[in-house]
């Protein structure tokens, strides 16, 4: 971090204002995005940096692909430089959604609406369950103790068809105490650490604007503490937001969630933006940059708050395995919601062809960009809808 910048303020905000433009394929691909591009073409940053922007981003609560672009601004303009390269990477995804949520306002009642997010839906429970599958392979492996903890949370997500914050934590702890015992491995200013950036310690609250305060508090409180919770991959605010926007909250209905999701899926940038596309929905423009500020203000904490103490602590055993458990239960929790998504969204023979056929083709076309698939669902919606042609 001590190498003068190559590059100014200004030429790392125009970077992540195009990448979150064009950026599309997940967080998996758009760190591989800002790897290919500041490290190797543009040397801007070492490769050092990016490796402790990458473990910091998996290891602290946040979605993963907008936390990274937050640390490698943080590297050279710290504070600023977070600020300014996290709010270009969501802001045109933002847009997005909030034209989309308008045209969805409007003309929702529109059988063409309806027909195109008949098709998407199903495809967006395809994408999301080889997701799933991928985050499971990846993280959980042959771990029995992990395994425990997946099974557990993917069950109780389908039976009470909502997820607990308190299972996350639980499933933490229970990992650090049977892998680094505090006595052993866990020394005070680690567990110091530990306590100052777990996912217990990010805000609940966001100072809204508009004319129904109550309702924008409960939405600033909610999708904070769903911010709070993103572990790796922004699929892990799926169920959070499910069990909370329609069941708890009843905010939208199933139909309206998937939908939500789903234009997470066409449109570029991270994927946790939904919550801007359901805001709208909740309560306008206003609903919207609350629920989207509350959101990536976690994220945004838990990157400029540790960066200094990082090196220090970052690989700490103890830290390492509180996550590990946390990752697990996340994980778990995005299997049980593709199963209680499912259930909504696979209505008829066509849908579960579509879905099927989804998950097929990403298996086996390795780099087919999700985009293209949404957008030959949607066609297939317009075509196949049940009632959409006299």
């Amino acid at each position: 971090m001590n190498v003068p910048a190559q590059y100014s303020l200004g030429e790392i905000a125009l970077y992540f204002l195009k990448l979150g433009s064009i950026g599309f394929g997940g967080p998996v691909a758009l760190v591989g995005y800002m790897y290919r591009d500041l490290v190797e073409k543009r040397g801007w940053i070492s490769d050092e940096d990016y490796k402790e922007g990458l473990t910091l981003a998996q290891l602290m609560p946040g979605p993963l692909a907008a936390q990274l672009a937050m640390y490698l601004g943080y590297v050279h303009y710290r504070i600023g430089g977070a600020t300014v390269a996290g709010i270009a990477f969501v802001l045109p995804s933002f847009f997005m959604v909030l034209a989309i949520g308008w045209a969805y306002v409007r003309y929702g009642g529109l059988a063409w609406m309806q027909a195109v997010f008949y098709g998407v839906g199903a495809a967006v429970i395809g994408i999301i369950a080889i997701s799933a599958y991928k985050l499971t392979a990846k993280n959980i492996g042959k771990d029995k103790l992990l395994w425990a903890i997946y099974l557990v949370t993917a069950g109780f997500t389908v039976w009470t068809q909502s997820e607990s914050v308190w299972l996350f934590l639980g499933a933490g702890v229970l990992v650090w105490l049977v892998r680094a015992p505090p006595k052993r491995l866990l020394g005070k200013n680690a567990a110091s650490a530990l306590i100052a950036f777990g996912p217990h310690g990010a805000p609940t609250c966001v100072v809204a604007t508009g004319l129904d305060w109550t309702l924008l508090a409960q939405i600033g409180v909610f999708f904070a503490k769903a911010g709070a919770f993103v572990f790796g991959s922004g699929l892990a605010i799926v169920p959070f937001l499910y069990g909370g926007v329609v069941h708890d909250n009843q905010w939208l209905t199933e139909r309206q969630f998937v939908d939500a999701v789903a234009v997470a899926m066409i449109t570029p940038g991270p994927v946790v933006i939904t919550v801007g596309f359901i805001g709208f929905l909740i309560a306008g423009l206003s609903g919207a940059v609350v629920a989207a500020l509350a959101t990536f203000l976690p994220c945004y904490l838990f990157t400029i708050l540790p960066a200094l103490y990082f090196k220090k602590y970052g690989k700490r055993p103890a830290l390492v395995a509180f996550v590990d458990g946390v990752t697990a239960a996340a994980i778990g929790a995005i299997t049980g919601a593709v199963i209680v998504l499912a259930e909504r969204s696979i209505v008829d023979l066509m849908t579960a062809l579509i879905a099927v056929v989804t998950v097929g083709l990403i298996w086996r076309v390795k780099k087919l960009p999700e985009p293209a698939l949404v957008a030959i669902a949607a066609i297939i919606g317009l075509v196949a809808f049940p009632g959409l042609h006299p």
